[in-house]
């Protein structure tokens, strides 16, 4: 092969890949009746035009299609996946003092979520071969204080549901399931995000559904369903008088626009779905035999992986070269790549620091500073992602089979052109 791009070469990929998000004159249609209509906002509660004819909510409309699309009986919008792991927990009557374990390795959100609700967040480690967590560890984590689980399908990877479930029912946890990443994803044949408790969607602009952002509750438990609802609305019950509010809620509702681009986005998704399921798993076989390079394991139970990360983990002594260095030699070739999290979330400083309350005031009377330090031993296949895995964006496998062998390519001679590095470390 000719050199690195990086030091010159010819880059293996000139063509770019596709852009993020996809649209088309459908969602422009969706989003010009939508101006045109006059409503803008909605929900749950009746609206009528100015001659009195009720008008269809297109959010309650997409509330109704994403949940039947996922085999679920309720689904609650909200202004984003934050807010609906917060609403959730809420929902299940999670507060002050009670714990949640959550994974050390996802995005803030679903340990944030929990203090949100004044509850504190116990991180359990991952799975080295998923990035999954681990319910070899849950057991280690669960105190006379845990209330709830939230197993994140990372990448868009089912988690051990399973087993994880058989933990929680033994000793009447909550489960929350973070789908963020899982639109369309099943386990055995049943979508993510139905097969806990609950489970929560993010439709923020990177996600595989997207309308710049948004959330959405998952859940079969109609008193569940009730309470979400209210507090999506600010407290509000249906039925009654729009001044009346019976609990302290939110004002978390999603836009008309935005339901009405991802009524349009829920049309894309099986065919995306497909494409880069079958992209990700081509790529898997593509990279057989590269030293140094494992994509993540594809347990027996993932019947559909929504591949929001294509993830590999790089051992960089067998490939000769540093994930820094790799990362900007990748890039260089034309594929558009990440490390990811620079550390798990235990490190960041609102964690180091407790910084949670207002004046200081502690997570539980318990344990007023907890130290999130700990985990740093707690966790080390958590630690050891941060330091291995490189992201590739799922928009790359929406590209043609031609262009995801690009990658593959990329990789191979990133490898074979190793030495063009200075010696950093052993070759």
């Amino acid at each position: 092969m000719n050199r690195l791009a990086l030091f010159g070469g010819t880059p293996v990929r000139r063509d770019g890949f596709p852009s993020w998000p996809i649209h088309d004159q459908q969602e422009e249609r969706a989003l010009l009746d939508v101006l045109h209509s006059g409503r803008w906002w909605s929900g749950t509660q009746a609206y009528h035009d100015a001659n009195s004819v009720e008008v269809p909510s297109r959010v309650a409309a997409f509330e109704s299609a994403f949940a039947a699309y996922c085999g679920a009986t309720y689904g609650l919008a909200c202004s984003t996946g934050t807010a609906a792991l917060e609403i959730a927990l809420k929902a299940a009557g999670i507060g002050p003092g009670d714990e949640v374990i959550v994974p050390p390795y996802t995005f803030l959100a679903t340990a944030s979520a929990p203090l949100l609700v004044g509850a504190i967040p116990v991180f359990c480690d991952v799975e080295a071969d998923t990035l999954n967590l681990d319910p070899d560890r849950i057991e280690e984590a669960i105190t006379p204080h845990t209330r709830a689980i939230i197993p994140v399908h990372f990448a868009g990877l089912a988690a051990d549901m399973e087993r994880i479930m058989s933990i929680a029912r033994a000793r009447n946890l909550f489960v929350l399931e973070d789908a963020a990443h899982a639109h369309g994803a099943t386990s055995n044949g049943r979508h993510l995000g139905t097969l806990g408790d609950a489970g929560t969607f993010s439709f923020q602009a990177s996600k595989n559904m997207t309308a710049g952002e948004g959330g959405l509750i998952l859940t079969d438990d109609p008193h569940l369903a009730e309470l979400c609802n209210s507090y999506i609305w600010a407290g509000r019950k249906l039925g009654f008088e729009w001044y009346e509010h019976f609990r302290l809620g939110w004002n978390y509702r999603l836009t008309e626009f935005q339901a009405a681009i991802l009524s349009q986005q829920l049309t894309r998704l099986p065919q995306q779905l497909a494409t880069r399921m079958s992209n990700g798993f081509r790529l898997n076989e593509l990279l057989k035999g590269i030293p140094g390079i494992q994509p993540l394991a594809i347990p027996p139970w993932v019947t559909l992986h929504s591949f929001h990360l294509y993830i590999l983990r790089l051992d960089a002594n067998s490939f000769g070269v540093s994930r820094e260095e790799f990362l900007a030699a990748l890039e260089a070739e034309g594929i558009p790549c990440s490390g990811g999290y620079a550390h798990p979330l235990y490190r960041n400083l609102m964690f180091a620091e407790n910084q949670f309350h207002a004046n200081g005031a502690p997570l539980s009377p318990r344990e007023p500073h907890i130290d999130f330090a700990r985990y740093v031993e707690l966790c080390p296949c958590a630690e050891q992602a941060c330091r291995e895995t490189v992201w590739i964006e799922h928009r790359v496998l929406l590209a043609s089979p031609q262009a995801v062998e690009d990658v593959a390519r990329a990789i191979q001679k990133i490898y074979e052109c190793r030495r063009e590095f200075q010696p950093t470390m052993a070759r």
